[in-house]
């Protein structure tokens, strides 16, 4: 999974990457299922350019998807690159950038919630 930090709280967190405040400006790079016990997350400056292709001695092609959406099939020997865009999209904060991402990260995930034992 490559994600910016907006998507860090969605199918890359699920899939063990880390949360990322958006003004960080970062590439989230996340393994799916790795055949390796060490290919873990990673975080990349924003201005790396991430090449990811099926090799030449896989079995099979891939399927390539944007924000859940099927783009196209990707043969043995394909690859494509991914860069952030050079125009972020901006977003408004109630309150403090990072008083107000922690509040919506605690209310949409109860992250760092605590649970009363009984």
């Amino acid at each position: 999974i490559l994600a910016t930090p907006t998507g860090s709280t969605a199918y890359s967190l699920a899939a063990g990457g880390s949360m990322v405040h958006p003004a960080v400006p970062a590439i989230l790079l996340t393994p799916v299922s790795p055949h390796s016990l060490s290919f873990r997350p990673a975080l990349l400056p924003d201005s790396a350019v991430v090449t990811v292709g099926v090799p030449l001695n896989a079995r099979c092609g891939a399927a390539l998807s944007v924000d859940g959406k099927d783009i196209c099939v990707l043969r043995i020997g394909d690859s494509v690159e991914v860069a952030a865009s050079p125009h972020p999209v901006p977003t408004i904060c109630r309150n403090t950038q990072t008083r107000d991402w922690f509040s919506s990260v605690h209310e949409a995930l109860q992250w760092n919630g605590r649970v009363e034992q009984k």
